[in-house]
């Protein structure tokens, strides 16, 4: 993901590429030799690099098990103006807590990269919503991914299309037979989550072996018909009402990506996700990725995971610090098959 942001800042006029800093020196060279760094721009603790630069902002692309440790950091270093975080945002409740309000009192921008929120796909979906186009929104219906990992998008999207609502409560069952283990998380097979904002929208997620029956990626549900995004064996975006089903143009962008996106290490939404940023820096407005908006989604993601260990519905906000599916995995109460891997 490091290449992802470098390429995103280089593309922007308002940003220089200036040092990086991985534990692995190989890596980091890699890397310097890719971008232009010079020797000296190259360290192997970020605490140096931040020493000796004094960059305006950071991007953090590390697993998120050690994401607090280095947002901290850098928020207390009083050096750096705004840090930009790979998601999923942490790997506890407590921990996606403390960055939060770490960098609030230390007056800098945290952002998360959820870089979705860009695409046209998204977008117009939106603007369909608010237009009316369907009425009044009801609920959300998530039918594609996992929920902690995807979960970091598609549960923020669900919650950008209720306009950055908390949710009152969530409860939620998985199934976890075969070991899947990604940045050093454990990941479910299989997720059924609900939950309900504070204006009485609904969210549902079904993934893995459920995730067909909701008929594309993400449908929005509304009082007058319905938005329906990668659409299983249909257009990327459609919208449903009165009985008539329409393509909406997106301008050939997906989920994922838009057509200008082939030779990069990422995608053109990286580019807008940095510029989202920038513009937030300077002007001083809450970014979209606001690290405040980013606790909304890690609330029912770890919300969803609270109720399967307590077998029902969790009232938010949430009362616990760690991250109960992997709690129940290191109790021995989810026992997964190991993998071949």
């Amino acid at each position: 993901m490091g290449y992802r942001h470098a390429e995103a800042y280089r593309n922007d006029e308002h940003c220089r590429l200036v040092a990086c800093a991985d534990v692995v020196p190989e890596n980091g060279r890699a890397f310097a030799d890719h971008f232009d760094l010079a020797a000296d721009r190259v360290f192997e603790d970020y605490r140096e690099l931040l020493a000796a630069v004094e960059p305006d902002v950071v991007s953090v692309c590390v697993p998120p098990a050690i994401h607090e440790p280095i947002v901290v950091g850098c928020a207390t270093s009083g050096v750096v103006e705004a840090i930009h975080c790979e998601k999923p945002m942490a790997d506890t409740w407590a921990s996606a807590q403390r960055m939060v309000q770490t960098c609030w009192r230390r007056g800098v921008q945290l952002t998360f990269n959820r870089q979705r929120r860009f695409g046209r796909v998204f977008t117009e979906a939106k603007r369909l919503l608010d237009d009316g186009d369907v009425g009044a929104l009801r609920r959300v219906e998530i039918g594609w991914g996992d929920f902690y990992d995807t979960g970091a998008h598609t549960v923020d999207l669900a919650g950008m299309f209720n306009d950055e609502r908390s949710a009152e409560w969530v409860i939620a069952q998985l199934d976890y037979r075969e070991e899947d283990v990604r940045f050093g998380a454990h990941q479910e097979n299989q997720m059924w989550a609900q939950w309900r904002y504070e204006n009485g929208v609904h969210g549902v997620l079904s993934t893995g072996e459920g995730s067909s029956l909701v008929g594309a990626a993400l449908a929005l549900e509304g009082t007058d018909g319905t938005i329906r995004i990668d659409v299983h064996d249909g257009p990327m975006l459609e919208l449903d009402r009165g009985g008539t089903r329409e393509a909406v143009d997106v301008g050939g962008e997906t989920m994922h990506g838009t057509p200008a996106d082939e030779g990069r290490y990422g995608s053109v939404l990286q580019d807008r996700s940095v510029a989202s940023v920038v513009e937030s820096l300077e002007s001083g407005a809450e970014s979209p990725l606001a690290g405040r908006i980013g606790l909304n989604t890690a609330e029912i993601i770890f919300g969803g995971y609270e109720s399967v260990r307590r077998r029902g519905r969790v009232e938010l906000p949430l009362d616990v610090d760690d991250n109960p599916f992997e709690s129940l995995v290191d109790d021995g109460e989810l026992t997964p098959e190991p993998s071949d891997g």
